[in-house]
């Protein structure tokens, strides 16, 4: 009996001491100078494996095993800090410094925006994220858990992604690398190839969808996709890396930074090599990609920074869509291609990509004084490269219901030996089949600056220029001559049937000029601790010329064209309404005018056929938010409804004489409206759940009637026609889409991670132009119009399974990372693009095949 009873007092002594000693630290972590919440920072107690995380206010409560010590806070591209505590202690507010010299200025140039704070609908993916997914995806396919976004692959080959958001194509989707535009100042594509190798120096990618926190003038419709690159790290290090996947995949690269040095100069250079055999038939790749900022802090008031990176890369493509029933009824199914073929047994592309698009930018940062500020970016971008493809007779044709004599078998690869061999004996006269390049050469300067300056406590003026300067250079030249001695050329007015050879210019030749001059002014109120606005206005003018080396002669006044000028711009505002720690709700709403793209104003690709008044694009953006804040629970529900109206669209007719007719259809308007959801719980120290719900209504909104044609004199031809589109649904992108994802940190150094992607509610894209109706009489086109049109082919929904592991140990000297990665686990196999065939049917729809299962392994060694 006396020793149970003694062994009962020690159990309660033990008990009792523990609870002596056992103290709570807490606080809330933030990143220094923004005070911007840090989310997932760590806090363990020294010496020890005691440890929380952050929430998503950046708090944390950790009861030490101690009763005094130390903690060590970290987060992934923050400087750790180390405090002392003794007893309970609230440490209050805790700034991390951003582990990169000049980070915080850059995200005022690429108007990143805040949780909480700024009211537009926003997500952000941290470069710890990226590095941890990416693997052999496209830089694109990291957002596809995010709402309102589809990314696909497209045909299959390196850096051939595209992303759509909330309905909208690239084209209407505005992409920024540290603030600087890289859009296509012609027509607004974005071509990822030109940045493959990003995702290695991306600290952060934030997609703003819907009007945006961008300050530039006149936004995107769709939304904004803002990638904030490294720039020099504080602390002296780098990194190796090597990795290696399905198909032939391998990559390596380096990564070192000389830290911040006394002089105040810091530099970071980072390289690497990717190339691989490709999922798709004849996509062999190689790239590589490199990143170089310098440093210098010049006194307290002035810093400079000088960054160049680029990915110079060639790869194979699947470029032409095939039949569904084509990629069944062969034995290489989603993995077929018809655009390659071998040539002296050396693999041959029809249809190639080849490009290299530095971008060098010089920043400067000026304090003028505690509440003023000045950032400027002056940038450069020389983009040279283009794609491969024939010229002369089409030989290369895939027919899928009969052979071929150019290919090996039904559904083989393209015999160019053959090709040769005819061209050979044509002898003297020449080759009749080539291979070409189509180049999209471009010179680009920009201007980019942005004055901050708090007015008062509560109010902060944001104002600046934005000035840019393009030239697209563009013209066909001779790749490949196929055996034949040289290619007769009749495009040139200059130098009529010339006689060209590899390396020579052929079929057009002409420079696009786009000039662009912005300036734009934002005011920021802060109502009081729980009511934030703001109101911005823009403008632009854009100014379009072009000249035509090929069709003009050099005599020609024609030859190049006066400067059209148009101008745009918008006015947005919005606020934010904290209602208390974990409530808040945000509305933002915008009216902006957009000029059309170069190709609306010259007409079919010439000098004399000019729409100088076409019209501007129309876009009216509403939103309503709602947040909720939690230590477990972060969730944001948003409402939207985008009107485009006047969308540039216009139809291209071949008149029996062969000349071009052309219509520039007005009117074309389509409403795109949905609601999202998104989600992250905190089940323990170890879970976490993801999610995300997007519902989307995109449809063609009206009917354009009366459409007129006209030839290259600008006279009419023939009757009006009308376009029956009201109702029809957006193609391209599925309207409904979701995400569950599951991270179990395993223990400390080990992490799984399982995520669900689901798509459905796609339809096949199609031109609004193709859908004419015509009538014996107006009772007829009035009756058809009234009926419902045939919606586009949908297809098939799909989901897919990602995993991805990681664990981190010590290799002798170096801090080492392992990662797995698997994307589509269960090798499901689906549609990811179509394009709508004749009535809309199933078995007309020309398809891309998304990938089967894929995987990579890849090691990063610090140092």
């Amino acid at each position: 009996m006396k020793k149970t009873t003694h062994f009962l007092l020690m159990v309660v002594a033990m008990l009792f001491s523990a609870a002596i000693f056992a103290q709570t630290v807490s606080g809330t972590i933030v990143e220094a100078g923004t005070n911007v919440p840090l989310p997932g920072a760590n806090v363990i107690e020294k010496g020890t494996s005691n440890g929380v995380t952050s929430d998503f206010d950046g708090k944390f409560a950790l009861q030490t095993t101690s009763s005094s010590g130390e903690i060590i806070i970290s987060f992934i591209g923050y400087n750790s800090k180390t405090i002392a505590f003794s007893g309970n202690t609230d440490l209050g507010t805790i700034e991390l410094e951003s582990s990169q010299v000049g980070l915080e200025e850059v995200q005022i140039i690429a108007s990143v925006a805040v949780d909480r704070k700024t009211p537009v609908a926003v997500s952000t993916i941290k470069s710890a994220d990226i590095e941890l997914k990416l693997g052999t995806q496209e830089f694109p396919e990291i957002l596809k858990s995010t709402p309102g976004v589809y990314a696909t692959k497209q045909g299959g080959g390196y850096g051939d992604a595209r992303v759509n958001i909330r309905g909208f194509q690239s084209e209407n989707v505005a992409v920024m690398i540290n603030g600087i535009p890289v859009n296509d100042m012609e027509n607004g594509r974005v071509f990822w190839s030109n940045w493959a190798g990003l995702g290695d120096v991306t600290s952060q990618m934030q997609v703003q969808r819907g009007l945006g926190a961008s300050k530039i003038a006149v936004p995107s419709i769709g939304g904004t996709i803002n990638v904030v690159t490294k720039t020099t790290d504080v602390e002296q290090g780098g990194n190796l890396i090597t990795s290696i996947g399905n198909d032939g995949y391998f990559k390596y690269g380096l990564t070192y930074s000389t830290g911040l040095m006394e002089n105040g100069f810091a530099a970071t250079v980072s390289a690497a090599k990717t190339e691989g055999d490709g999922y798709v038939d004849g996509t062999e790749f190689t790239g590589f990609n490199y990143f170089v900022n310098i440093s210098k802090e010049i006194n307290d008031a002035h810093r400079i920074s000088f960054s160049a990176f680029g990915a110079k890369q060639r790869h194979g493509q699947r470029q032409n869509r095939q039949l569904i029933s084509t990629f069944r009824n062969n034995e290489r199914g989603r993995k077929f291609n018809a655009d390659w073929g071998y040539k002296q047994g050396q693999l041959t592309f029809q249809e190639d990509n080849f490009y290299h698009k530095p971008q060098i930018s010089l920043n400067h940062y000026w304090d003028l004084s505690d509440n003023t500020s000045i950032s400027t970016s002056a940038y450069v971008s020389f983009g040279t490269g283009g794609g491969g493809g024939i010229r002369g007779e089409n030989k290369f044709t895939f027919n899928p219901d009969g052979s071929s004599d150019y290919r090996v078998g039904l559904y083989g690869p393209i015999n160019f030996d053959k090709i040769a061999e005819e061209n050979e004996a044509l002898g003297a006269n020449g080759s009749e089949t080539i291979l070409r390049a189509s180049r999209n050469d471009h010179n680009w300067y920009g201007v980019l600056s942005t004055l901050k300056t708090y007015l008062s406590d509560d109010l902060v003026l944001l104002a600046g220029l934005d000035f840019r300067s393009y030239t697209g250079i563009h013209f066909q030249e001779v790749t490949d001559l196929l055996g034949g001695q040289y290619w007769l050329d009749d495009g040139d007015e200059n130098n009529p049937n010339n006689l060209t050879r590899v390396g020579d210019k052929i079929n057009y030749h002409n420079d696009g000029k786009v000039g662009w001059i912005g300036a734009f002014g934002q005011l920021e109120y802060d109502v009081n601790e729980s009511f934030n606005t703001y109101l911005a206005l823009a403008a632009s003018n854009t100014s379009y010329q072009r000249i035509d080396y090929f069709n003009y002669l050099d005599s020609d006044p024609l030859q190049e064209t006066d400067k059209y000028n148009f101008f745009g711009f918008s006015v947005k505002g919005g606020g934010n309404y904290r209602i208390d720690d974990n409530h808040n709700v945000f509305v933002n709403v915008g009216y902006f005018e957009r000029a059309a793209d170069f190709d609306a104003v010259f007409l079919n690709f010439s000098n004399d056929n000019i729409n100088a008044d076409a019209e501007n694009e129309k876009i009216t953006s509403f939103e309503l938010g709602y947040g909720y804040r939690s230590d477990r629970l972060s969730a944001n529900l948003n409402l939207y409804r985008t009107s485009w109206n006047d969308r540039t669209e216009t139809a291209t007719f071949q008149q029996p004489d062969l000349t071009r007719a052309t219509a520039n259809i007005l009117g074309v308007n389509a409403i795109h409206q949905g609601v999202e959801l998104d989600f992250n719980y905190k089940v323990s120290e170890k879970i976490n759940i993801t999610g995300m719900l997007s519902l989307g209504d995109w449809k063609w909104d009206n009917n354009v009637e009366n459409v007129i044609i006209f030839n290259e004199e600008q006279e009419q031809v023939g009757d009006p026609f009308n376009l029956h589109i009201a109702g029809l649904k957006v193609g391209d992108a599925a309207q409904t889409t979701a995400a569950l994802g599951l991270n179990y940190k395993i223990s400390p150094e080990t992490k799984l991670i399982i995520d669900y992607n689901y798509f459905a509610d796609n339809y096949a894209d199609f031109d609004p132009s193709d859908r004419g109706v015509n009538g014996d009489t107006p009772e007829e086109i009035a009756a058809e119009l009234a009926t419902d049109p045939i919606q586009p082919w949908k297809l098939p929904d799909f989901g897919l399974f990602d995993v991805v592991f990681k664990h981190d140990f010590e290799f002798g000297p170096f801090d080492t990372t392992l990662t797995g990665r698997v994307n589509n686990v269960f090798d499901t196999e689906y549609i990811s693009d179509a394009q709508d065939g004749s009535e809309s049917r199933t078995d007309t729809a020309l398809v891309y095949y998304g990938f089967g299962r894929t995987f990579s392994v890849g090691v990063k060694l610090n140092f």
